[in-house]
């Protein structure tokens, strides 16, 4: 099939596909200007409340592979709607909960739909031009940054003005007329993969160990590093990836293609996602934190929620207004060099922050210019992984590849997390993270992005990708694909 046979419809698409992933963003940023009052809202203790936020984590590590190889296998719009179904359903819940259990089951089946935004991406190599398909690209990867930018001032205003379920009850509808524009304007493009059959023991095996690995890498704080749980935690995922990689390389159609993943543009790719992820955490995890910390500290801005969210917001806008220039970069010169630029404007935000870190309009500032990094950096990497995979793996790849950077965010917030709880000073008789941990946190999201860029630097070079299946690389050779210019 001929991308361009659809080009009448590819605004519609984009722009859809744009939406639905920023929604997705919007859903998982939804809680957390409630996150101290959460306890008191839902009649529990501060320990059970972070499995509000914990749960659509692990949810959606579970669900993005499985719906990425299930949209190769019946079809992309049928999944795309199907990932509507838990988002609006999640939602209502949410809205109708009041107490924890409930709540926790609505922010799982919120979580089923993340796989929106790789499959969206996936199918965009099936139904825009050729000549819009790096900008496409781009503007769809960096839409789940978008809907984080934006997506925390307005919840912050929404709980400090109005009642907290309104959050969900607007997310709901959201949710809705997402459903509805996929259904009227994304066109039902033939299933790639059809014939194949769902590697059900891959997808149990995959999510077994990862829920292993991001439980303990995201409690590991709460219930200690040296304790068994989280040891235990590990040494299980360590124990059932490592089965599901074998049974992945013996089984005839495997939820993953590892052979294909191994191949060096994929996995150096993927292996750049982790710290591209890692690197843009860091900076969401201080950033907000500095600004409401209390003017007393003599380092903290003084901010209220809101507030903090809108000088946070701008960030939302650059990542916006830089991913189609991204888009033109690749057209240009190939996603590699576009990766490169990324994580090295990334780097340098951080060099700005440590700079700028005393004001609010020097944050904001350093901000604008890491999310400009990120919407450069995600625009890159699906077009990289595009053009080395075939076209009956694609949003499978593109699924894996969102799961790469959503374990980057999970290390990250591990990381920088245990590095703020321990870097601390006395005020006042309470302990709180000092100066010295916020820039620690800062440089080590710098030191990140170098290590991104390394990465990066030695990728196989591509100059763009297609829609067209007949040109997809389907041989094994790591070094060659038809899709270079």
């Amino acid at each position: 099939m001929d991308a361009p046979q659809h080009a009448s419809r590819a605004g519609g698409v984009v722009a859809t596909l744009a939406l639905a992933g920023t929604t997705a963003a919007i859903m998982q940023t939804l809680v957390t200007p409630l996150i101290a009052e959460l306890p008191q809202i839902l009649h529990t203790t501060p320990s059970n409340a972070t499995w509000v936020i914990t749960t659509t984590l692990l949810v959606a590590a579970v669900c993005v592979p499985v719906v990425g190889r299930l949209g190769d296998l019946i079809g992309k719009r049928r999944m795309l709607l199907a990932c509507s179904v838990p988002l609006i359903a999640g939602s209502v819940v949410c809205a109708l909960s009041s107490s924890v259990v409930p709540m926790i089951i609505g922010r799982g089946l919120q979580g089923m739909g993340m796989g929106m935004v790789p499959l969206g991406i996936a199918l965009l190599r099936d139904v825009v031009p050729a000549q819009k398909l790096s900008s496409s690209i781009a503007l769809v990867s960096a839409s789940m940054g978008i809907g984080g930018g934006l997506g925390l001032p307005i919840a912050a205003a929404v709980a400090q003005y109005a009642n907290w379920r309104v959050l969900f009850w607007g997310s709901a509808v959201l949710a809705a007329v997402i459903a509805v524009l996929i259904w009227f304007l994304i066109p039902n493009v033939p299933a790639a993969a059809k014939g194949q059959r769902f590697d059900a023991p891959g997808a149990l095996g995959l999510g077994a160990g990862l829920v292993c690995l991001l439980l303990a890498v995201s409690k590991g704080a709460d219930w200690g590093w040296g304790s068994g749980t989280t040891l235990g935690l590990f040494a299980a995922a360590v124990v059932l990836l490592a089965t599901w990689g074998a049974w992945e390389l013996r089984t005839t159609d495997p939820l993953v293609d590892l052979r294909t993943t191994a191949r060096p543009r994929v996995l150096l790719t993927n292996i750049a996602s982790v710290f591209v992820g890692f690197a843009m955490y860091a900076g969401m995890l201080v950033m907000p934190q500095l600004l409401q910390f209390p003017e007393a500290t003599g380092y903290g801005l003084g901010q209220s929620i809101l507030a903090s969210g809108l000088w946070m917001a701008p960030g939302g806008v650059m990542m916006m207004i830089v991913s189609p220039l991204g888009g033109k970069l690749t057209n240009a010169c190939g996603p590699k060099v576009t990766l490169l630029s990324g994580v090295l404007v990334i780097a340098g935000g951080y060099g700005l922050s440590l700079a700028l870190m005393g004001s609010a309009w020097g944050i904001m500032l350093a901000i604008m210019v890491i999310n400009s990094g990120v919407g450069l950096a995600y625009g890159s990497m699906p077009a990289l992984i595009m053009s080395s995979v075939p076209l009956s793996e694609t949003a499978a790849a593109n699924s894996f590849n969102t799961l790469m950077r959503s374990l980057g965010t999970s290390i990250g917030a591990a990381v920088i997390g245990l590095v703020l709880s321990q870097m601390t000073t006395s005020i006042g008789g309470r302990s709180i993270t000092s100066e010295s941990g916020f820039r620690t946190g800062l440089l080590i999201g710098c030191g990140i992005a170098v290590v991104s860029a390394a990465i990066a630097a030695v990728i196989p070079a591509v100059r763009h990708i297609t829609g067209d299946p007949e040109k997809s690389p389907s041989a094994p050779e790591p070094e060659k694909s038809a899709v270079e210019a």
